[in-house]
């Protein structure tokens, strides 16, 4: 169940769900798997991999899924046309993405599950974007893929042809623009959380983008700190911790996420859900559109 508030001596305690959400951040695979076959359940498999982001999520697909899970392409789906200077998974319009989730089955009664091969980072992704658009049913699987298969639960390798629904947005929560960031710089009015590697936050390497370095100002929490080995996501109070010391005592309406292309920035946003906080808002340009403008300030080293 999504563990929205957790007991801080339990490693992995699930409180009671609501009942006017259903699971709305994780889901565990004991309890996804109790719900298999139920008729508003919509699993989506996001799985994918940088180093052959073409075929490698479909192929592994191909080979077993979550029962009656659909695929959805970060690159094809997820993510809007690429330009070279609005970054490497630029956000769909929420026209777009209503489109991408009717055809995938979904509508206002659905209770969605999204996973991908471990640690969520992929499917934070998909979590987020329907979150952006108002709908609150939307959990993250636990551990993925792997944990369900560490647990012995079944696959399958039949592809589901799901009917068409309505996808209708409740809400387009705000998001921040590369100009809004811009002109947050000079007055400190946004408190910047980068979610990539700290090697790359540095600009001691830049294995993607061309120009290495971050936003200036920003503060670095690689989201590969919200798991544990397994990739399950570790105590909710633990990140809560972690998270108000980022805060230094600001709201976290101030907060905006960003990391290479806006898909791990939404591991962070999805992780301090987990913590109790109220979603904080992303910037999905993130450090590959910022970093396509030259005139754009870029800082290198530790803050």
């Amino acid at each position: 169940m999504s563990r929205l508030h957790h007991h801080p001596t339990a490693q992995h305690a699930t409180p009671a769900r609501t009942q006017s959400t259903g699971h709305s951040t994780l889901i565990d695979a004991d309890t996804l798997a109790k719900r298999i076959g139920e008729l508003r359940l919509v699993i989506v498999d996001v799985r994918h991999a940088l180093a052959d982001p073409e075929s490698w999520g479909e192929a592994e697909y191909a080979k077993g899924h979550l029962p009656g899970a659909v695929f959805a392409h970060i690159d094809r789906d997820l993510s809007a046309t690429k330009t070279g200077r609005n970054g490497r998974h630029p956000l769909p319009t929420p026209e777009a993405t209503a489109e991408l989730l009717s055809r995938l089955g979904i509508d206002a009664s659905s209770q969605v599950v999204t996973y991908d091969q471990d640690n969520g980072m992929y499917a934070a992704r998909l979590w987020w974007m329907l979150r952006w658009l108002g709908h609150d049913a939307v959990a993250v699987l636990d551990g993925g893929y792997a944990q369900w298969v560490r647990e012995g639960h079944p696959v399958e390798t039949t592809v589901p042809q799901p009917a068409r629904a309505h996808f209708t947005p409740r809400a387009v929560l705000p998001t921040v623009s590369a100009t809004g960031i811009a002109a947050s710089l000079p007055r400190h009015a946004l408190l910047l959380l980068d979610a990539r590697g700290a090697e790359r936050y540095r600009g001691d390497s830049e294995p993607i983008d061309a120009v290495p370095g971050h936003i200036p100002g920003a503060i670095n929490r690689p989201y590969t700190r919200n798991v544990g080995a397994e990739g399950r996501f570790r105590p909710s109070h633990d990140l809560r911790v972690e998270f108000e010391g980022m805060l230094h005592g600001r709201a976290p309406e101030d907060l905006v996420h960003y990391c290479g292309s806006g898909v791990s920035a939404c591991h962070n946003v999805l992780a301090m859900a987990v913590a109790g906080y109220p979603l904080t808002r992303l910037y999905p340009g993130s450090w590959s559109e910022w970093s396509a403008d030259p005139s754009r300030p870029v800082a290198r080293g530790q803050v």
